[in-house]
């Protein structure tokens, strides 16, 4: 048995995520590890960047929402082209997003194998990264809904097949997966509440402590407008989760009614891009 093959069977993570970060660590070790040239970037300093380094800027508060949109841009663009090496730096520089995401879904789910969730996770980044308007701002943040839409999906479908272990007893109806705010999102848009651009945006100002300035608008409509249409989502949100308190729910009429979510194609001056 060679020596590469011990090292598959005896220490390669099963989890997607772990196995990803094993990944990544190769590519900033050794005697050639991978680097992007700061020069091209306003954010980094004039020479060669190592990756670690990289994370660590664009994690950093005081690195421009401008700055990260051209590295994320730089990276997918390369990952997109040659795939391989720079898809899997994708990921490693994504694995601060991911991680969390992982740990909210598999604290919810009660199963001994949590690693589809992990892989549905990154399967939804991936997917992302293949389709994400790199023309418009906020790309991480994007990135980071979609890893969660993809991740709470398969953790609902998970619930709702779960099957009573002890013939004659059936178990209460699983708990949601609630707590983190993007969940709660996730889960407003399921039941049409907000639209899947709504949810972004307020994902984007709110939780993400972007400027609403920074979320793109057409031409012919202002900052002001924008903020009112936020604001609008965010009262249709606060209200339901208040009837989610008392233990009531709106009908499908009443979804569908005007100045709803469903009633409503989309928030105004946005498109449904953003809610990928």
């Amino acid at each position: 048995m060679t020596h590469s093959e011990v090292f598959e069977q005896s220490q390669w993570p099963t989890n997607p995520l772990a196995a990803a970060r094993e990944a990544f660590g190769w590519l900033v070790t050794g005697p050639h590890p991978v680097t992007v040239n700061g020069r091209l970037f306003e954010c980094l300093p004039d020479r060669e960047v190592g990756l670690v380094e990289l994370r660590d800027v664009l994690l950093g508060e005081d690195c421009p929402q401008r700055s990260r949109d051209e590295v994320w841009r730089y990276v997918i663009e390369r990952a997109r082209a040659e795939r391989g090496t720079w898809m899997l730096v994708a990921v490693g520089l994504a694995l601060p997003m991911l991680t969390p995401i992982a740990g909210w879904l598999t604290r919810t789910d009660d199963s001994d194998d949590p690693h589809d969730l992990c892989a549905e996770a990154l399967r939804g980044l991936l997917d992302e990264v293949h389709t994400v308007d790199l023309d418009e701002p906020g790309i991480a943040a994007r990135l980071r809904w979609s890893a969660y839409r993809a991740g709470h999906h398969a953790l609902s479908r998970t619930l709702l097949s779960a099957t009573p272990t002890t013939p004659g007893f059936f178990s209460d109806e699983p708990a949601r997966p609630s707590g983190h705010p993007d969940l709660v999102l996730i889960r407003a848009v399921r039941s049409g509440v907000v639209t899947e651009t709504e949810a972004a945006l307020i994902s984007f100002t709110r939780l993400d402590k972007k400027p609403l300035a920074q979320w793109p608008r057409p031409d012919g409509m202002g900052y002001e407008g924008l903020r009112n249409a936020r604001r609008e989502a965010e009262a249709r949100l606060a209200a339901w989760l208040l009837d989610e308190d008392d233990g009531s729910e709106h009908t499908p009429a009443e979804r569908d009614a005007p100045g709803t979510a469903r009633g409503s194609t989309q928030m105004p001056g946005t498109h449904q891009g953003h809610g990928k």
